[in-house]
């Protein structure tokens, strides 16, 4: 299967909400961490011609689920996130800077390491990946991993942030490192995508895991 991600960056941090789909003449996609408005995701996806079957969460932070609630209520599409982010969600008045709203909404699937999920024709790998955040998870499909904000070009996720932690997002870059092919596609929340084998030939953050695998 060729799996088919369109990248569209919303909200006020430019964060890349993707829509993932089967193939280019698929009907139905997945909405993978939705951070802005439904008007925009609505015309991107009817200028695919396809619908919102599931929406995927891979963490709790704003400029993540800005636009859960809107898009949920609109194409009634089941909410898939990890249960130890669900609160960010649930009651995201104390998480979100000023002049900012987040709509609280319940997730209807809580996902955890190692589920699989059957949505539009496409089958997703949950991989915990905590370290930016407590309960962050990836989704991995067919050569794609939508690795929210983990790994990007050149970089790592943020751990100056409540819950996050440096060893531990590093742990979980070594977790994806040995568990996914290096030609993998990385999908960021952030920037443009990457594969597993060029961040971990270049990423200045990734030096340690580098030394490991040639010693």
């Amino acid at each position: 299967m060729t799996i088919v991600v369109d990248p569209l960056p919303l909200g006020p941090l430019g964060t890349n909400c993707y829509i993932v789909r089967s193939g280019r003449d698929a009907a139905a996609a997945v909405v993978v961490d939705p951070g802005g408005g439904w008007a925009e995701i609505s015309l991107r996806l009817e200028s695919l011609g396809a619908r919102c079957a599931a929406i995927l969460v891979t963490h709790g932070h704003f400029d993540h689920v800005l636009g859960v609630a809107e898009l949920a209520e609109a194409t009634s599409a089941p909410v898939h996130m990890p249960e130890g982010e669900r609160m960010l969600l649930e009651q995201p008045g104390g998480f979100v800077p000023a002049g900012v709203t987040v709509r609280p909404w319940s997730p209807d699937v809580l996902v955890d390491d190692g589920d699989e999920l059957q949505v539009a024709g496409i089958a997703f790998e949950v991989i915990a990946v905590p370290g930016h955040s407590p309960a962050h998870v990836a989704y991995h499909a067919s050569g794609v991993l939508l690795s929210g904000d983990v790994l990007f070009a050149g970089s790592v996720g943020r751990t100056d942030l409540p819950g996050a932690d440096y060893d531990t997002l590093l742990a979980s870059i070594r977790t994806l490192v040995e568990r996914l092919p290096g030609e993998t596609v990385v999908y960021p929340g952030h920037g443009p995508s990457t594969t597993i084998d060029v961040e971990l030939a270049q990423n200045p953050f990734l030096a340690e895991l580098r030394a490991e695998r040639s010693g």
